[in-house]
């Protein structure tokens, strides 16, 4: 394509070239236009947490994750509704209902078969992603790619909350401490609602206490493959996490290697170790952390394509 006259691309021309552009390579052509504009340099320097934090808005593009679950992005992120026929989205002012439409399907899939199947009203939902992924300003490493989600522990009740009560809600615990469930919080159906989780083939991982962990191992009869896929973490004391595998069109997203413990549950080794003291340490002897951590990482840490997502207008 030439310049008029002018020395400037007729204005209908350049409309034409930057739509086939976009088409061809979505993601070059959004690092192009924000380089352009001169915002990329500086930007480059702040926390990514901090960049994709401030982000109110997905980027209206065909569905992709970028990256891996805890250094990543997404493209073209889908809002779980507030409301669903089996669902209520909590904390809805950290604006985290966004996802990759695979990890839309699996929660109202989820929240069905356990209102249809396991005797749960319906489903609390907590985080799941920013509107472009991306590292959250708090609470999460993960979360990124609009694959990790948080269901709570806690039955949905049988009317709509109100907004407020969306934030002050306080779920239950389903521990006393790291070593020791809490009977009168658990109940069948909260185990009963994890297998279902975890017998979806697209599921790769479920992050839970290690007490329930544990319960988990105990309540289990038959088959017991799925329990491989449920492990042992730090937190999940009232929720659980979620997380499915690489969807289709995502040639750039990084699957997990695919759980394999030892013994083919993760009730043996693996569940010792979390119930020991090891894991623990430095979270229980806060004095001998290091005082001076390292500065959050910068958004030029991230992939290239999630940098250009960053700053896209």
């Amino acid at each position: 394509m030439t310049a008029g006259a002018s020395g400037r691309f007729p204005a209908f021309a350049l409309a034409s070239w930057c739509l086939l552009a976009i088409v061809a390579n979505p993601v070059a052509v959004l690092g192009e236009n924000a380089r352009m504009t001169g915002a990329a340099s500086p930007i480059m320097k702040k926390p990514a947490k901090q960049v994709f934090g401030a982000i109110k808005a997905p980027i209206s593009m065909k569905a992709r994750a970028i990256g891996s679950y805890a250094r990543g992005c997404l493209l073209g992120a889908q809002a779980l509704p507030v409301n669903g026929a089996s669902w209520q989205v909590m904390r809805t002012s950290r604006n985290r209902n966004w996802a990759h439409p695979a990890m839309i399907s699996l929660i109202e899939k989820l929240a069905t078969d356990a209102k249809d199947y396991d005797g749960w009203n319906g489903l609390l939902v907590g985080d799941v992603a920013q509107p472009r992924g991306g590292p959250m300003l708090n609470g999460h490493a993960s979360h990124q790619m609009g694959l990790d989600a948080d269901i709570w522990l806690t039955p949905m009740p049988d009317y709509a909350l109100t907004p407020e009560e969306r934030e002050t809600m306080i779920p239950r615990e389903m521990v006393k401490d790291r070593h020791t469930l809490d009977t009168s919080a658990w109940t069948e159906a909260q185990a009963r609602l994890i297998k279902r989780a975890a017998s979806y083939p697209q599921v790769a991982r479920i992050f839970v206490n290690p007490p329930i962990k544990a319960e988990l191992c105990k309540w289990a009869t038959g088959d017991k493959s799925w329990l491989a896929k449920v492990r042992p973490y730090y937190g999940h004391t009232y929720h659980f996490h979620v997380r499915i595998v690489c969807p289709k069109g995502s040639p750039d997203c990084k699957n997990q290697a695919p759980a394999a413990p030892q013994d083919g549950t993760g009730c043996g080794q693996e569940l010792a170790y979390w119930m020991g003291d090891k894991p623990w340490y430095w979270i229980e002897h806060p004095d001998r952390q290091n005082p001076n951590p390292p500065p959050p990482p910068p958004l030029s840490s991230l992939p290239p394509e999630c940098q250009r997502i960053a700053i896209a207008p």
